[in-house]
């Protein structure tokens, strides 16, 4: 064989490693109550790291749903046919229970587990976990109607997945969508015009258009329309309980910037059959209960996508020499690296925490549940806008075979900034973090009561958190500064909780750099004198 074709200082795959074994995932599913499912978490890893699932990701996200308004003979079935991989990703995540099992498990820590359990499984492929999210967040707002709540969520929680089209009753399990913004509103859902229309039944018809409709092969969605009391939440079925298929008509499906396995589509409601979820004029309180829980989802997928593009950057930079040296070897790309992996490790921090503060606020932890309130619409916001910037990053270690579409790294920079905007963006993130403080003064107390756990641990840390209450306070341009307050709280709730539970390498790297100034406009820029060994050792890839 010719020289130049012998094939050199080439990666080897990355395949058959387990991303439970990540140890800020460990330590924080021990910490917040899920101790108990270290076993089912690192079994699912096993499987997120196979090449069996990378193959279902790549079949799922190559082969696009395909949408079937009509069959042969010229009938109205509004149906998207999706790679069989798809319905196998789907499968795995509800047996393991990603989706709403949570609800049906009183032991403490079951939404801990789940959430670390989501953090390993959404790295293999973020699209099919949209209408996984949406159905472990259906729960808590569809309970505002008992009845309906009876009889759909012992449905909701079943770890049996069904993906044919069916009247729900008769299905073993089922998985639920929603359906909010529309094309003059958006983020303004009060700006709906869908309007819903009593019926002698009791039931509603709708009529209207929505403009983004995730996973439209749902069994069931929860939809904002306009009733005679204002705007409101209705549960609307695909299929009626007579059999007949509900007039839930798919326009077209979206080509979008990041995966293509999951079906986003155009809906119009053409006199669809619905039922009244909580009172008439109280749709957005009774919805937002569905919003808060995908926004922990939010924050747990844009944390995932760091732990995974760090992963393949460091992977490629052990395998990869340039200029004599391995790259991982080489002192410029351990500052990059290192850099990453303290922001990986920070936003998964904090997550995780949130995670534990939706289980104890489940279980009626009051205080933890105003910690979630103002925490998690901070993080939301942070950790979720700092996933574009370290998708680019880790891509760029990789050099132009990151740029190759058989790297995987740019579905993954392209799928990085849908956590930004999926359940708000930036801006609506941001303004969520003022409104928890108005509606809801006392969580700013709460908030400090949980910093002050780290109080005196290290002067940096003191000073941030020192420096934000005056922000808190200045009410007068505070709407201006809505930002600026939602990045300051989750830096500090990354700050205190690296300082109290993480690593003492990683808590000073991001003292020094994020908290302290001594860092550039870009990753790889963090200070001499850190400790960078034990950050990379945190961040390799193992079996």
């Amino acid at each position: 064989m010719p020289a130049t074709h012998v094939v050199t200082n080439q990666v080897p795959p990355l395949k058959n490693y387990n991303p439970a074994s990540s140890p800020v995932l460990i330590e924080a599913l021990i910490r917040e109550g899920g101790e108990w499912g270290l076993d089912e978490f690192t079994a699912l890893g096993a499987i997120a790291g196979s090449r069996q699932a990378q193959r279902w990701s790549e079949l799922a996200d190559r082969n696009r749903p395909i949408l079937h308004t009509h069959d042969r003979y010229g009938h109205r079935i509004d149906e998207v046919e999706y790679d069989p991989a798809y319905h196998e990703l789907m499968r795995t995540a509800i047996e393991h229970g990603l989706h709403a099992a949570p609800w049906a498990d009183q032991r403490p820590g079951a939404h801990v587990v789940r959430a670390a359990k989501t953090c390993t499984w959404w790295s293999v492929e973020p699209g099919h976990m949209c209408p996984v999210s949406a159905t472990y967040a259906v729960v808590p707002a569809l309970r505002y109607n008992t009845e309906l709540a009876s009889t759909y969520e012992p449905l909701l929680t079943s770890r049996h997945y069904d993906p044919e089209l069916k009247v729900p009753t008769t299905k073993a399990g089922i998985t639920a969508g929603m359906s909010m913004t529309e094309k003059q509103g958006g983020s303004d859902v009060r700006a709906n015009t869908t309007t819903a229309t009593r019926n002698a039944d009791g039931s509603y018809t709708l009529t209207g258009h929505k403009w983004f409709t995730s996973a439209p092969m749902c069994d069931i969605f929860l939809v904002l329309a306009q009733a005679p009391g204002g705007l409101s939440c209705f549960f609307l079925p695909r299929v009626l309980p007579d059999g007949s298929r509900n007039r839930m008509l798919l326009q077209r499906l979206k080509d979008k910037l990041g995966n293509h396995a999951n079906a986003s589509s155009e809906v119009e409601y053409d006199g669809a059959i619905a039922w009244l979820v909580g009172e008439e004029g109280r749709g957005v309180p009774t919805i937002i209960e569905m919003v808060n829980m995908t926004r922990l989802d939010c924050t747990l997928g844009s944390a995932t996508g760091m732990q995974a593009g760090l992963a393949w950057a460091i992977h490629h930079a052990q395998h990869r020499k340039a200029f004599g040296a391995y790259l991982i070897d080489q002192p410029l790309m351990r500052n990059v690296l290192a850099d990453l992996a303290v922001e990986a490790e920070a936003a998964t921090i904090v997550a995780m925490r949130m995670a534990g503060a939706t289980d104890n606020a489940v279980r009626g932890d009051g205080r933890e549940a105003l910690l979630r309130r103002i925490g998690l619409a901070a993080s939301k916001y942070w950790v979720c806008k700092r996933a574009t910037p370290h998708a680019a990053e880790a891509l760029e270690c990789l050099g132009g075979n990151g740029y190759v579409e058989d790297s995987g790294m740019p579905r993954l920079y392209r799928e990085a900034p849908l956590n930004g905007i999926w359940e708000g963006s930036g801006n609506v993130s941001a303004l969520d973090t003022l409104r928890a403080m108005a509606t809801r003064p006392e969580c700013v107390e709460v908030l400090f009561d949980e910093l002050s756990k780290s109080a005196g641990s290290d002067a940096r840390l003191d000073s941030h958190v020192g420096q934000l209450r005056p922000q808190l306070e200045d009410l007068e341009t505070v709407g201006y500064r809505a930002r600026r307050i939602a990045e300051d709280i989750c830096l500090a709730l990354q700050g205190s909780l690296l300082v109290r539970h993480g690593h003492p390498a990683v808590a000073e790297a991001f003292l020094a750099t994020r908290l302290d100034g001594r860092w550039g406009r870009a990753f790889g820029t963090m200070p001499t004198g850190l400790d960078l060994a034990p950050i990379l050792e945190r961040a390799l890839v193992k079996g």
